[in-house]
């Protein structure tokens, strides 16, 4: 049985700090701090780190944002930067041969290891529309190798196991990180936008033959990885994480010499990233799995997509036939002798110019079809603007309490659901349905659970589905292609005899 899920997440001293080295990003001087400090980053990437005032003033004067700058104000925004601690600053008194040079203090500076990794977030942002992102399918069949090596780890010792766990973790997130980017580059774009473009067409059936692919890839791999995850032991998941927790304890981090990370916070780090992994491929009692969701999105996708080029097909359609007609027309205009015959061919295509036809349940006093327009009596219509603002009065009412309606109509769909999982019950027969042998007159509902389960089943290459209420339904096919007649209160189905094995 799944645990609920606990949250474990703990409010350190250190969260209520302030970063003050991310300050140059958002002050009034941004524009000259941020150049400053990319020219530093660069420097320090090309293993030049101590850099003189001079080099930057001499880097970056005369480009824009520094057309009047000094070295004045370069070293005033140096020390705002070390003030910030995004600089290190080290006196340098090797070139300083007077008591004068030694009180003026020249410094050389170098970019702190927070603002690198500043940095390096910074860009990646500004890369984000570049990079975008991608479904690979080779990254769920390696978490599915990496999966079925379980069993085989037992005997191996704590190394080797962390390298496993440190390999599955890292597909795991990139897989992840892949899905989540690939769902939300779509929801951010435009497609009608991009359904202008002339590549739009070409390359549609391209994207469609990839998303299948993946959710093929995706469904195949899934299932196993699903199965071997929910026949795991406890015991073994627990040997699995203490080893490597015992692992990741021995290393020993220049950067954390300071710090102490105890063996329990190592296991519950570990302890949750196994049930993140769980949960992402068989869900819990609260909520489907991520394949599901993916599924779902990727299908989507595709149909918004066909969607999309069919109404591009039907308007260039409708393009081509309008423009067969109008040249037609322009045909029979040309070939008018005089303005009146163009006229009245005029008013035979294009009818007479701004009326309006009424249409109507009006009561006429004449039946005779030769009546004149004149000769009827007058008739009212209320005709409404045709603006978007334009909003018919409504009658205001109060709210009213539907709960018990709704709390009513809850209890009829769990009694209706119960009475037909009951019904279900009584053709399961030593953990199996038996097409053949069922008796006449099925419910409707129920022949839609039945074929539901043969359909699903018979699109993995397992031949298995999950029943509604978590149990495995498992398709055997019948020998020599036999057939039976499933006899319901709507017809009489001829179908080959399925039977349905269910644990």
């Amino acid at each position: 049985m799944l645990k609920k899920r606990e949250n474990i997440m703990e409010i350190k001293e250190n969260l209520g700090k302030q970063i003050v080295e991310t300050a140059y990003l958002t002050k009034e001087n941004t524009k000259r701090y941020r150049p400053i400090l990319r020219f530093f980053y660069e420097q320090y990437e090309k293993m030049n780190f101590m850099l003189y005032k001079e080099d930057v003033y001499d880097a970056l004067k005369g480009k824009m944002y520094f057309e009047d700058y000094t070295l004045e104000q370069c070293d005033s925004d140096l020390s705002m930067l070390k003030e910030w601690k995004n600089l290190s600053a080290i006196q340098d008194t090797s070139t300083a041969y007077t008591l004068e040079e030694f009180k003026n203090k020249k410094y050389r500076y170098q970019i702190t290891d927070f603002t690198v990794e500043i940095e390096k977030l910074v860009i990646k942002l500004e890369n984000l529309h570049i990079e975008g992102a991608s479904l690979e399918p080779t990254l769920i069949e390696r978490i599915k190798e990496q999966i079925l090596e379980i069993e085989k780890l037992t005997n191996k010792n704590e190394t080797v196991i962390n390298g496993w766990w440190e390999n599955l973790n890292a597909d795991f997130k990139r897989l992840n990180d892949n899905y989540q980017g690939y769902i939300k580059s779509f929801y951010n774009i435009k497609m009608e936008e991009i359904a202008q473009s002339s590549q739009f067409i070409v390359r549609k059936n391209d994207l469609v033959i990839y998303l299948r692919e993946f959710i093929k890839s995706l469904q195949d791999n899934s299932y196993v990885i699903e199965s071997v995850l929910t026949n795991l032991s406890l015991k073994l998941e627990e040997e699995i994480i203490n080893k490597v927790s015992l692992a990741q304890s021995k290393v020993v981090r220049i950067d954390k010499l300071d710090q102490e990370v105890s063996y329990e916070e190592i296991v519950t780090r570990n302890k949750s990233k196994w049930n993140n992994l769980k949960r992402w491929f068989i869900g819990d009692i609260n909520k489907d799995s991520e394949i599901v969701n993916i599924n779902e999105k990727t299908s989507e996708i595709i149909r918004k997509i066909t969607r999309v080029a069919n109404q591009i097909a039907e308007a260039k359609g409708s393009v081509n036939s309008r423009k067969a007609e109008y040249k037609k027309i322009a045909e029979m205009f040309c070939k008018t002798k005089t303005l009146q015959e163009a006229h009245k061919l005029s008013s035979l295509v294009f009818g007479i110019t701004d009326t309006r036809h009424m249409k109507g349940n009006f009561e006429r006093k004449t039946d005779n079809i030769n009546s004149s327009i004149l000769q009827e009596e007058q008739v009212s219509i209320n005709v409404k603007p045709r603006i978007r603002e334009y909003r018919e009065k409504q009658e205001r009412n109060a709210i009213v309490d539907k709960s018990l309606d709704k709390k009513e109509k809850m209890l009829i769909y769990l009694k209706k659901q119960e009475k037909l999982a009951r019904t279900l019950e009584k053709y399961i027969v030593n953990e199996k349905i038996e097409f053949e042998k069922l008796p006449e007159n099925i419910e409707v509902e129920i022949r839609k659970i039945l074929l539901k389960w043969v359909s699903r089943a018979n699109q993995n290459k397992y031949n298995q589905t999950k029943a509604e209420d978590g149990r495995t339904v498992t398709l055997h096919y019948p020998k020599d292609n036999k057939k039976c007649k499933l006899r319901c209160v709507d017809g009489t189905l001829l179908m080959p005899a399925f039977i349905l094995e269910i644990k």
